[in-house]
């Protein structure tokens, strides 16, 4: 099984591939997305989406696991990275890829052991699981992993289950 976890934004899109086969987890591939913070916002959209559909082509993953938008204050904030959002899933969608989203408190919850680990708690199990020398930067790239060992470890699951009703496709 190979899943393209995804930690959406506009500015950095995180981006993470595992495959899982006979139990071990192997990293296929990692890194984000850049926009130029300088660059017209429809033009960091179209940049976003011809990136994601390049790398969708690529990696030809079975899945794909995102994180759900939790934004407490910043309004414009987040209706940015929800536009971001929503042209991650539409390259997506049109490459017939089904998605699934999760909670950062279920990527917690399911990598970690336990839902409210801090982000180093949850880097440093992304590492061990992956077998990396080191935690992936920028911080969205080792997030968009953790996404997709959530949505592999959570397949069979409660979690993925309930998930499973909410799958676009």
């Amino acid at each position: 099984m190979v899943v393209l976890g995804i930690d959406p934004g506009y500015a950095i899109v995180g981006w993470g591939v595992v495959n899982y086969a006979g139990n071990i987890y192997r990293p296929l591939g990692f890194g984000a997305i850049t926009t130029d913070a300088n660059s017209n916002f429809n033009d960091r959209l179209g940049y976003i989406y011809n990136n994601m559909t390049r790398l969708i082509e690529k990696c030809k993953p079975d899945a794909m696991a995102v994180e759900k938008l939790y934004f407490q204050n910043n309004q414009k904030t987040a209706i940015n990275v929800a536009q971001a959002r929503g042209v991650i899933l539409l390259a997506a969608q049109q490459q017939g890829v089904p998605i699934f989203e999760y909670t950062p408190l279920q990527v917690k919850t399911v990598v970690t052991g336990y839902g409210k680990a801090k982000k180093p708690q949850v880097m440093e199990m992304t590492r061990r699981l992956l077998a990396l020398e080191s935690v992936p930067k920028p911080d969205d790239t080792a997030d968009a992993l953790a996404i997709a060992l959530c949505h592999i470890q959570a397949r069979g699951t409660a979690l993925r289950k309930i998930i499973t009703k909410g799958r676009y496709s």
